[in-house]
């Protein structure tokens, strides 16, 4: 008697603008994976949105977060309507408590240029993988107003940096390095940023110790803020804070050919918990229900899923089959120069995953 496939349940949360869309996209390429490599995804949709929070008042319910835990993984679309509803609302009313909820302390985002993709430097290959500290540093919402509305109204966000928290997202950082090209980058700002910065570089230095097969090379952000552009291809694993590795991830984005290729992952490589993958695109209230908007960024993330959920054959032939429609060039959404749907590009990527299932039967 065969073994029962295995099930994932996946919680899906298109959100706001484009993305509903780009959701339904990637859902029908994962599914036709899943179908392919014999698995079963079974998906819930959470309405949570700026919408959810102009009728209700919250970015998703009481116990949403209670709602989620059961799930295998969560796959969400964009969050943010800043016309309708204040960005610093929206963020902090769903996509960071689900965050610092689950302690999804990684987020991991990769940057390399797709075949066929054309992005805007000279560099015609690079692969970086960003890991960007995601529950603490300069996102830990500590600080306040006072004196609101006054000429001696005064603001202060502080920074908030643990050992337990450096350490954890250094380690994670370097095992991505050990098993790729051997390099990692950690970035700070320890020239000016005397306290949480050098603290970085001291756990940095502790941390390496325990690596020596890792070439660590240190960082000042701008320094590789220029990096990206100058010299991609001499970078490997790039570990930051929260708000560095944040800015550094869209220069990442821009160089691979725009934010339509801007995958990533949230994780808590401990498990026991379910971790987000989405793109990080945004909403793009702009083109939302037109059906331009480019799936690729969320058909990549929902590869990053599956690789993360075991099925590392499925997730490497997502990433095939993406890469056999970038190098024909001939479905592509408006921001790469094309006119063809959301909706056709996710079928051309469904079409080149059958067609390579086929070839290996």
């Amino acid at each position: 008697m065969a073994p029962a496939p295995k099930h994932h349940r996946i919680a899906l949360i298109p959100g706001d603008g484009i993305g509903g869309e780009v959701i339904e996209a990637g859902w029908s390429v994962l599914q036709a994976a899943a179908n392919r490599f014999g698995f079963v995804l079974t998906g819930e949709t959470f309405p949570w949105s700026c919408e959810h929070y102009l009728r209700h008042g919250r970015m998703m319910p009481e116990d949403g977060i209670a709602q989620l835990r059961a799930f295998s993984a969560i796959y969400l679309g964009a969050v943010g309507w800043p016309q309708r509803v204040p960005d610093s609302v929206s963020l902090h009313g769903l996509l960071l408590p689900i965050r610092k909820a689950f302690d999804l302390y990684v987020n991991a985002r990769p940057h390399r240029l797709l075949a066929g993709v054309r992005g805007p430097l000279r560099a015609e290959a690079f692969d970086i993988l960003c890991i960007r500290e995601n529950t603490e540093g300069e996102y830990s919402g500590a600080g306040g107003r006072v004196h609101q509305g006054t000429a001696a109204e005064v603001a202060v966000e502080t920074s908030v940096f643990t050992r337990r928290g450096i350490e954890r997202i250094l380690r994670y950082a370097f095992l991505q390095a050990r098993g790729r090209g051997g390099r990692l980058a950690s970035v700070t700002k320890s020239n000016a940023q005397k306290h949480s910065m050098v603290f970085w570089d001291e756990v940095t230095e502790a941390v390496a110790a325990d690596y020596p097969d890792v070439e660590v090379t240190r960082y000042h952000v701008d320094a590789i803020a220029a990096r990206f552009i100058t010299d991609p291809a001499s970078l490997d694993v790039v570990v930051a804070s929260n708000l560095f590795g944040d800015i550094l991830t869209d220069i990442g984005a821009a160089i691979q050919g725009g934010l339509g290729f801007a995958a990533s992952a949230n994780l808590n490589p401990e498990g026991g918990v379910p971790s987000m993958f989405e793109p990080v695109h945004g909403s793009a209230p702009d083109i939302a229900g037109q059906g331009r908007a480019n799936p690729l960024a969320t058909i990549w993330s929902g590869a990053l899923m599956l690789a993360h959920l075991g099925e590392t054959a499925a997730a490497d032939a997502v990433m095939a089959a993406v890469e056999a429609v970038t190098a024909r060039s001939t479905v592509m959404t408006p921001d790469q120069g094309g006119t063809a749907s959301t909706a056709a590009v996710a079928a051309a990527v469904t079409a080149a995953l059958g067609a390579a299932a086929d070839r290996r039967t």
